[in-house]
């Protein structure tokens, strides 16, 4: 006899397989639904509670995969749309600016004509670099080695024009590092990322200085409590370090867990937000 459990991990399975064979019809919540004989209604709290996010979210990001696939081989944009199973270039548009932050165009010109400027600064932890658009902070990481981390900056953008030069972006972002708060509603971010990981990001600015948090606590913060698994592969994606804190979750048992910058940094951090935290 199988569990209630193991029933509805088959069902969600069931329906994952039937989104991947079936993603290029667009088939909506009612046809997916009755593919696994539920409700609408059952079956999207079900799905969401297994899979962390929304039957449309995930068949989204399923068109936006293949339709991301189809780009990288220089196929069009209108033929893309086309064999990815929908109606038009404007509704590709609406999904990769929904899933990827960009236009299609922008995605396969991989950040051409992107320009970014990038400048290097000492903290408390080390030495980061700062890259930033004409609309806000796109990169904030911790490097030991320059060159290294221009390559890397390169990497993510790898078509876009880099130039090591300060811009008020940077500066407005940097002067936290200096006990200077003041600044931060002058802080824009300009950032390629999922709805799902924003969501999370968003999360973890909510965390206060000083405070701490977990993998579970901020699933059900987002409304997806068993999506702990997905909401760790969210934060470590993070591409601006500290100032979306991704350092203040640790795990449920107190441990604190992964941090892509290193162990002890992420310690060092918690220990001096803290300690700024008692003086205020």
């Amino acid at each position: 006899m199988k569990t209630q459990e193991e029933i509805n991990y088959q069902r969600i399975a069931s329906a994952i397989e039937y989104i991947l064979a079936n993603f290029k019809s667009q088939p909506d919540l009612e046809e997916i639904a009755a593919h696994v004989h539920l409700s609408p209604f059952h079956f999207q709290k079900l799905f969401t509670e297994w899979a962390g996010t929304t039957p449309k979210k995930f068949l989204q990001y399923i068109s936006t995969q293949h339709a991301k696939k189809l780009l990288q081989e220089r196929v069009s944009i209108s033929e893309t749309a086309f064999q990815t199973g929908l109606s038009g270039t404007s509704r590709l548009h609406d999904l990769f600016i929904s899933i990827e932050g960009m236009s299609p165009a922008e995605y396969r010109n991989g950040g051409q004509n992107l320009h970014i400027r990038y400048t290097f600064s000492s903290t408390p932890f080390g030495m980061v670099i700062a890259a930033s658009t004409s609309k806000g902070l796109c990169y904030l990481t911790f490097e030991d080695d320059k060159s290294s981390a221009v390559n890397k900056l390169a990497a993510k953008f790898p078509l876009a024009l880099l130039r090591e030069t300060a811009t008020e972006h940077q500066e407005n972002a940097l002067r936290i590092f200096r006990n200077d708060w003041t600044a931060l509603p002058q802080i824009k971010l300009h950032l390629k990322a999922s709805a799902f990981q924003l969501k999370v990001w968003e999360a973890l600015l909510k965390i206060p200085m000083g405070g701490l948090s977990t993998y579970g606590s901020i699933a059900r913060e987002i409304d997806a409590p068993g999506a702990s698994r997905a909401v760790g592969t969210a934060i470590g994606s993070n591409p601006v370090a500290f100032l979306i804190p991704c350092h203040r979750v640790i795990q449920t048992s107190g441990t604190l867990g992964g941090y892509m910058w290193g162990p002890t940094r992420k310690t060092a951090i918690i220990g001096w937000e803290s300690a700024r935290a008692l003086s205020m």
